[in-house]
């Protein structure tokens, strides 16, 4: 099966999978334009989900003025029309916000994220084929979730519960269409090697970078901290740690260190507990 088809696939069992989740309040209107807008999405996934990728670019869901009008992610309707050259009658979704009605390629809204990425790519690539050749554009969540004054509501600000029932579904998804990338590389005659090096790597490489500066700044903020705390009647537990290590007092070292790891899991295991039953929102 050609890897364009194994995405229309995957794309088929995340909008089933996702169209039968349900949301609480203030959550009011859910858009799922993998449903309204498949046929704009299906030719976006045969036209350029062809061969093995080098590069995701990942956004996390569709924006009202984009994906929500076209059907293909960061869809700014100028890009997806001009430049990918993909014009399809768009449905109405069943349930819209007065505020937010679907106009498909008539919506005289401009997406701007769409607009700076698909911009970039054609200031750098010139033409969608060259892009794609290495390329791919996807969303994590295919659905928009607006409250009922017509305010975007993101995922990320879902209750525990709903979120981790939508997140399962949209982990599987990005399973399957990295796993169909680096199947199509080794069908092509990549070896485990090369798939890595020019697929994988690639791929974790951003996440891997970001992770790394976090908590570099993390440590860096910790030392500063533990310097300007210090001094012989406030002891910090980090120096304390350190002196332990530096005199080889190894049995009081690991005491010590057995009793602050107690003390963070406990810490970590009330928050995991509170977030689980109430959710962790932004206002």
């Amino acid at each position: 099966m050609a890897t364009s088809d194994l995405l229309i696939v995957a794309a088929k069992r995340l909008r089933d999978a996702v169209a039968e989740l349900r949301f609480a309040a203030p959550v009011a209107h859910v858009y799922n334009p993998l449903i309204y807008a498949w046929r704009a999405h299906a030719m976006y996934l045969r036209r350029y989900g062809i061969g093995p990728k080098r590069v995701l670019f990942l956004g996390m869901n569709p924006g009202p003025f984009g994906m929500v009008q076209t059907g293909i992610p960061f869809g700014q309707i100028a890009a997806v029309r001009d430049w990918l050259g993909i014009q399809v009658k768009i449905d109405h979704s069943p349930d819209e916000h007065p505020k937010r009605p679907v106009l498909g390629f008539a919506c005289g809204r401009e997406e701007v994220s769409g607009a700076r990425l698909w911009g970039f790519v054609r200031d750098r690539f010139g033409t969608p084929e060259r892009f794609f050749e290495r390329c791919f554009v996807a969303n994590y969540c295919p659905l928009l979730f607006l409250e009922a004054s017509g305010r975007n509501r993101t995922p990320d600000q879902l209750p525990a519960h709903e979120r981790e029932a939508l997140f399962r579904a949209c982990d599987a998804a990005l399973r399957r269409l990295v796993d169909t990338f680096e199947e199509a590389a080794e069908n092509l005659g990549a070896t485990w090697f090369n798939s890595m090096r020019r697929i994988v790597v690639p791929l974790i490489t951003p996440s891997f970078l970001g992770g790394w500066v976090f908590i570099f700044l993390l440590s860096a903020k910790e030392l500063s901290m533990s310097v300007l705390l210090v001094s012989p009647q406030t002891p910090v537990v980090s120096v304390a740690i350190f002196e332990l290590w530096e005199n080889a007092q190894v049995g009081e070292l690991a005491a010590f260190g057995v009793i602050w790891s107690v003390i963070l899991v406990s810490i970590a295991v009330v928050y995991y507990v509170i977030a689980r039953r109430y959710g962790v929102q932004q206002s």
